[in-house]
């Protein structure tokens, strides 16, 4: 008798140096956009710092279920047992690279530094992280130091037009 199982395909699977930087630049630039239109109508209060904190975090999971069912979906192959749940589970990456962010939010709305300003310690930071992001990422990928430095500074460079965004539409 003939073998009438078939093999399902192996979907496409992505290896964690590309989820992360994937994740990663998706999460710092979303948490940089979250901060600017969070803070566009000047509350600083503690209050609305916390708030401001929540919904980061709500939307940070939400981008990361939303991308993942989109891979699901996207792959028009057979899926296993699971398949779906390993799929939203390499999406941790754009919430980890939100945390930061939500930390300082919640830390002001916790008065543990000035609620007023924080939006601006929120830029700075998500503009190094996209920076480090490509940096290593770039040597991971064995490029040289000059190409790395070139390739972190792009990716800063979408936290930059997210900051001039805010401050030309304010």
């Amino acid at each position: 008798m003939a073998d009438t199982t078939t093999a399902l395909p192996e979907p496409h699977r992505h290896d964690t140096r590309e989820n992360i930087l994937f994740g990663g630049v998706y999460g710092a630039v979303l948490a940089c956009s979250m901060v600017a239109a969070l803070t566009q109508y000047g509350h600083t209060s503690r209050g609305s710092r916390r708030y401001d904190a929540l919904w980061l975090l709500v939307t940070a999971g939400a981008s990361a279920l939303a991308h993942g069912y989109a891979h699901y979906i996207a792959e028009r192959a057979p899926h296993r047992r699971w398949d779906a749940l390993r799929t939203l589970r390499d999406e941790w990456p754009l919430v980890a690279a939100a945390l930061p962010t939500v930390l300082l939010l919640a830390g002001a709305g916790w008065g543990w530094w000035p609620a007023k300003g924080v939006e601006y310690a929120a830029f700075v930071l998500n503009i190094a992280l996209l920076f480090g992001l490509g940096l290593v990422t770039a040597r991971w990928s064995a490029r040289s130091w000059a190409v790395a430095l070139v390739i972190g500074a792009l990716d800063a460079l979408l936290g930059v037009v997210v900051v001039v965004a805010n401050a030309l539409i304010k």
